[in-house]
């Protein structure tokens, strides 16, 4: 039984009238006692008793009306299911992001999603430094990273999402901790904790060219797997290190003094990347939504 003759079956059961039930399903009352027919012939069985004066339902036909309406209301599943994926309104979309450094404008894009697009699953995976994220994105296994890249590839579009300030992290016994801000220069001899980071990590690249302007290269005592880990690094005296803003307002510091350097670039930005082409509307329905709620930063320092 396909679903206009399941259709058909359930006008006629409901009018008892082939003429009216033709009219509901705006065609010829010919072809639909046509269609009624032909199944009848391919199920064996008369579904409907006509006469001159009226139609009932036959007990064949009873019994296929309730498996009729379920094919009709399972066809309507179908097709709003279809509609609303090819429409972005549905679907899953994987989005990496950094950690604590990031964790709020995730949030921001979590609950926005949530509200104008609540058949969007969006599949959250922390801990995905810059260079890693870039790699996931572009061999599939993310839609979105959220992170810091000095370069990206041809293959990948981005949206600025905020500029972030570099600083130095240091022990609150270090000497220089009080200071208002500091010259890299006068750092040259201390050990650093630094993040794992590869050629395209932006806080890693950032110390490097950083230093080497400032005539030293930094002697790297340990490498922290995280934001967290490098925090309390700091903070039990084991070094000090390049951080962010970002950390500073969303990680507790207990024992960690965070100073900003006078001068060079200090500033970072964090953008949201995806793969140019082959977006799928689920994806690009989440662009949309960030391009809604984090405005150009730029905007606001211009202004």
């Amino acid at each position: 039984m396909e679903v206009a003759q399941a259709k058909a079956i359930m006008a006629v059961a409901d009018h008892l009238h082939f003429g009216r039930a033709a009219q509901q399903l705006s065609m010829g009352q010919a072809p639909l006692s046509r269609m009624i027919s032909q199944l009848e012939r391919s199920l064996g069985a008369q579904l409907f008793a006509r006469t001159t004066r009226n139609v009932e339902l036959t007990p064949a036909g009873q019994a296929l009306l309730e498996p009729a309406r379920n094919l009709v209301a399972a066809s309507a599943i179908a097709m709003g299911t279809v509609k609303s994926t090819v429409s972005g309104e549905t679907g899953r979309v994987k989005i990496g992001f950094a950690g604590a450094s990031t964790g709020d404008r995730v949030g921001q894009l979590a609950r926005s999603v949530r509200r104008t697009h609540p058949g969007l699953a969006l599949e959250f995976h922390s801990s995905q430094f810059s260079h890693i994220g870039l790699e996931r994105v572009l061999d599939g296994s993310l839609d979105i990273a959220i992170g810091r890249w000095d370069f990206l590839p041809a293959e990948v579009d981005s949206r600025l999402l905020v500029v972030e300030q570099v600083l130095i992290a240091l022990p609150e016994s270090h000497t220089l901790a009080g200071r208002d801000s500091l010259e890299l220069s006068e750092l040259s001899h201390e050990g650093w904790i630094n993040l794992p980071g590869g050629f395209s990590g932006a806080l890693q690249n950032r110390m490097n060219s950083l230093s080497i302007a400032s005539g030293f290269i930094p002697r790297i005592v340990q490498t922290a797997p995280d934001s967290w880990t490098l925090v309390a690094l700091v903070g039990a005296e084991m070094g000090i290190a390049m951080s962010l803003d970002s950390v500073r307002d969303n990680i507790m510091c207990d024992g960690v003094k965070f100073v900003p350097l006078r001068s060079g670039n200090t500033a970072l930005e964090v953008r949201m990347i995806w793969q140019r082409n082959g977006l799928s509307p689920a994806v690009q329905s989440v662009l949309d939504i960030a391009e809604r709620i984090f405005p150009d930063p730029r905007n606001y320092a211009d202004a």
